[in-house]
Protein backbone atom coordinates (compact mmCIF):
# COMPACT_ATOMS: atom_id res chain seq x y z
CA UNK A 1 0.00 0.00 0.00
CA UNK A 2 1.23 3.80 -0.33
CA UNK A 3 1.05 6.23 2.13
CA UNK A 4 1.46 9.99 1.78
CA UNK A 5 4.49 11.80 3.67
CA UNK A 6 3.94 14.41 4.96
CA UNK A 7 6.21 17.74 6.06
CA UNK A 8 7.16 19.24 9.31
CA UNK A 9 4.42 22.54 7.77
CA UNK A 10 1.36 19.41 6.76
CA UNK A 11 2.24 19.35 3.28
CA UNK A 12 2.50 16.69 0.88
CA UNK A 13 5.83 15.59 -0.03
CA UNK A 14 5.84 12.55 -1.42
CA UNK A 15 4.87 8.59 -1.17
CA UNK A 16 6.26 5.91 0.09
CA UNK A 17 5.48 1.77 -0.15
CA UNK A 18 4.13 0.11 3.49
CA UNK A 19 3.98 -3.81 3.58
CA UNK A 20 0.67 -4.78 3.37
CA UNK A 21 1.23 -7.60 5.73
CA UNK A 22 2.24 -5.06 8.50
CA UNK A 23 -0.03 -2.17 7.96
CA UNK A 24 -3.15 -3.80 6.10
CA UNK A 25 -3.15 -7.11 8.02
CA UNK A 26 -6.53 -8.93 8.93
CA UNK A 27 -6.93 -7.39 12.31
CA UNK A 28 -7.11 -9.84 15.39
CA UNK A 29 -8.91 -7.96 18.30
CA UNK A 30 -8.06 -11.29 20.37
CA UNK A 31 -4.23 -10.57 20.23
CA UNK A 32 -4.79 -6.98 20.99
CA UNK A 33 -6.73 -7.98 24.33
CA UNK A 34 -3.81 -10.55 25.36
CA UNK A 35 -1.04 -7.64 24.56
CA UNK A 36 -2.47 -5.28 26.58
CA UNK A 37 -3.20 -7.19 29.72
CA UNK A 38 0.10 -8.89 29.63
CA UNK A 39 1.39 -5.55 29.26
CA UNK A 40 -0.16 -4.22 32.31
CA UNK A 41 0.27 -7.69 34.40
CA UNK A 42 3.62 -6.79 33.78
CA UNK A 43 3.43 -3.23 35.57
CA UNK A 44 2.00 -4.99 38.33
CA UNK A 45 3.90 -4.33 41.32
CA UNK A 46 2.36 -7.20 43.39
CA UNK A 47 3.50 -6.09 47.00
CA UNK A 48 -0.25 -5.87 48.42
CA UNK A 49 0.24 -7.98 51.82
CA UNK A 50 -1.71 -9.10 54.93
CA UNK A 51 -1.93 -11.10 57.39
CA UNK A 52 -3.42 -14.03 58.38
CA UNK A 53 -4.38 -15.84 62.33
CA UNK A 54 -0.62 -16.83 62.51
CA UNK A 55 0.90 -13.63 61.91
CA UNK A 56 -1.27 -11.24 63.38
CA UNK A 57 0.06 -10.21 67.41
CA UNK A 58 -2.33 -11.17 70.28
CA UNK A 59 -2.64 -14.35 72.52
CA UNK A 60 -3.05 -17.83 71.93
CA UNK A 61 -4.80 -18.82 75.06
CA UNK A 62 -8.51 -19.77 74.80
CA UNK A 63 -10.50 -17.00 75.70
CA UNK A 64 -13.12 -18.70 78.14
CA UNK A 65 -14.07 -22.65 78.40
CA UNK A 66 -15.28 -24.23 75.87
CA UNK A 67 -18.43 -25.09 77.63
CA UNK A 68 -20.92 -23.70 80.71
CA UNK A 69 -20.51 -19.77 79.97
CA UNK A 70 -23.31 -19.29 77.46
CA UNK A 71 -21.03 -18.33 74.92
CA UNK A 72 -20.40 -19.26 71.69
CA UNK A 73 -17.28 -21.55 71.57
CA UNK A 74 -14.29 -19.32 71.01
CA UNK A 75 -10.05 -20.78 70.09
CA UNK A 76 -8.48 -17.34 70.16
CA UNK A 77 -8.61 -13.91 69.83
CA UNK A 78 -6.26 -13.90 66.79
CA UNK A 79 -9.75 -15.84 64.91
CA UNK A 80 -10.48 -13.52 61.32
CA UNK A 81 -14.22 -13.13 63.04
CA UNK A 82 -12.56 -11.40 65.80
CA UNK A 83 -11.67 -7.70 65.51
CA UNK A 84 -8.05 -7.08 65.28
CA UNK A 85 -7.86 -10.46 63.82
CA UNK A 86 -6.30 -12.32 61.10
CA UNK A 87 -7.47 -11.69 57.13
CA UNK A 88 -9.09 -14.87 55.39
CA UNK A 89 -7.52 -15.07 51.91
CA UNK A 90 -6.06 -11.67 51.91
CA UNK A 91 -3.39 -11.10 49.11
CA UNK A 92 -0.06 -11.64 49.41
CA UNK A 93 3.54 -10.70 47.50
CA UNK A 94 3.67 -12.26 44.05
CA UNK A 95 4.47 -11.81 40.43
CA UNK A 96 2.18 -10.89 38.27
CA UNK A 97 3.88 -11.32 35.06
CA UNK A 98 4.12 -13.67 32.49
CA UNK A 99 5.39 -13.93 28.99
CA UNK A 100 3.88 -14.03 26.01
CA UNK A 101 4.73 -16.23 22.47
CA UNK A 102 6.12 -13.68 20.35
CA UNK A 103 4.08 -14.96 17.25
CA UNK A 104 1.40 -13.62 18.75
CA UNK A 105 2.91 -10.60 20.29
CA UNK A 106 3.95 -9.45 16.63
CA UNK A 107 0.61 -10.06 15.17
CA UNK A 108 -1.13 -7.55 17.78
CA UNK A 109 1.31 -5.11 16.92
CA UNK A 110 0.39 -5.32 13.58
CA UNK A 111 -2.86 -5.63 14.23
CA UNK A 112 -2.86 -2.16 16.05
CA UNK A 113 -1.39 -0.16 13.22
CA UNK A 114 -3.37 -1.60 10.66
CA UNK A 115 -6.47 -0.45 12.40
CA UNK A 116 -4.80 2.74 12.55
CA UNK A 117 -4.19 2.85 9.01
CA UNK A 118 -7.77 1.57 8.59
CA UNK A 119 -9.15 4.54 10.65
CA UNK A 120 -6.61 7.06 8.84
CA UNK A 121 -5.47 7.94 12.19
CA UNK A 122 -1.84 6.88 11.18
CA UNK A 123 0.20 9.26 9.73
CA UNK A 124 3.96 9.13 7.75
CA UNK A 125 6.13 12.51 8.79
CA UNK A 126 9.15 13.60 7.20
CA UNK A 127 12.25 12.40 9.92
CA UNK A 128 13.10 15.35 11.83
CA UNK A 129 14.26 16.43 15.12
CA UNK A 130 14.40 18.71 17.53
CA UNK A 131 17.68 19.90 18.39
CA UNK A 132 16.90 22.91 20.61
CA UNK A 133 14.92 20.26 22.78
CA UNK A 134 12.11 22.94 23.56
CA UNK A 135 8.66 21.88 24.12
CA UNK A 136 7.23 24.88 21.94
CA UNK A 137 9.56 23.93 19.45
CA UNK A 138 8.09 20.15 18.95
CA UNK A 139 4.48 21.79 19.56
CA UNK A 140 4.49 23.85 16.35
CA UNK A 141 5.49 21.50 14.72
CA UNK A 142 2.71 18.94 15.97
CA UNK A 143 -0.21 21.77 15.54
CA UNK A 144 0.28 21.27 11.70
CA UNK A 145 0.06 17.74 12.11
CA UNK A 146 -2.64 16.66 14.66
CA UNK A 147 -4.87 18.13 17.09
CA UNK A 148 -3.75 18.52 20.61
CA UNK A 149 -4.80 15.16 21.68
CA UNK A 150 -3.75 11.52 22.67
CA UNK A 151 -0.86 11.43 20.18
CA UNK A 152 1.98 8.54 19.88
CA UNK A 153 5.29 9.61 17.96
CA UNK A 154 6.82 6.81 16.18
CA UNK A 155 11.10 6.86 16.16
CA UNK A 156 13.41 5.64 13.83
CA UNK A 157 15.99 5.85 17.17
CA UNK A 158 16.59 7.07 20.72
CA UNK A 159 16.65 10.19 20.29
CA UNK A 160 17.10 11.93 23.60
CA UNK A 161 16.48 15.76 21.95
CA UNK A 162 13.01 14.55 20.68
CA UNK A 163 12.21 13.35 23.81
CA UNK A 164 13.35 15.87 26.30
CA UNK A 165 11.13 18.58 23.66
CA UNK A 166 8.04 16.39 23.66
CA UNK A 167 8.46 14.68 27.87
CA UNK A 168 6.60 18.01 29.22
CA UNK A 169 3.35 17.34 26.70
CA UNK A 170 1.00 14.56 28.73
CA UNK A 171 -0.46 14.28 25.61
CA UNK A 172 2.35 13.28 23.44
CA UNK A 173 4.19 9.78 24.06
CA UNK A 174 7.16 8.15 22.02
CA UNK A 175 8.03 4.70 20.95
CA UNK A 176 11.42 3.53 18.86
CA UNK A 177 9.88 1.12 15.75
CA UNK A 178 11.73 -1.75 17.48
CA UNK A 179 10.26 -1.23 21.10
CA UNK A 180 6.36 -0.71 20.35
CA UNK A 181 3.73 -1.15 23.44
CA UNK A 182 0.55 -2.29 22.50
CA UNK A 183 -1.40 0.02 25.46
CA UNK A 184 0.48 3.31 24.34
CA UNK A 185 -0.60 2.50 20.23
CA UNK A 186 -3.64 1.21 20.80
CA UNK A 187 -5.33 4.08 22.95
CA UNK A 188 -3.22 7.14 21.09
CA UNK A 189 -5.71 8.69 19.35
CA UNK A 190 -3.18 9.41 16.54
CA UNK A 191 -0.13 7.71 15.56
CA UNK A 192 2.97 9.62 14.18
CA UNK A 193 5.58 7.93 12.36
CA UNK A 194 8.48 9.10 11.34
CA UNK A 195 9.64 8.56 7.66
CA UNK A 196 12.40 6.35 8.14
CA UNK A 197 10.99 4.43 11.56
CA UNK A 198 7.68 3.77 8.61
CA UNK A 199 10.28 1.87 6.68
CA UNK A 200 11.84 0.10 9.35
CA UNK A 201 8.46 -1.44 10.77
CA UNK A 202 8.29 -2.40 7.08
CA UNK A 203 11.56 -4.45 7.43
CA UNK A 204 11.01 -5.42 11.18
CA UNK A 205 7.39 -6.72 11.17
CA UNK A 206 7.26 -7.97 7.83
CA UNK A 207 6.91 -11.43 6.74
Amino acid sequence: MEAKVFSVKGEELRTIELNDSVFKCEISDGTIYYAINNELANLRVGTACTKDRDEVSGSTAKPWAQKGTGRARAGRKRSPLWVGGGVVFGPKPRDYSYKMPKKMKRLAMKSILSLKVLNNRFKVVEDFTVESGKTKDIVSILKNLVPEERTVIILKDDDAMIKRAGKNLPWVSFLSYNRLRAHDLFYGKNVLALETAALKLNEFYGE
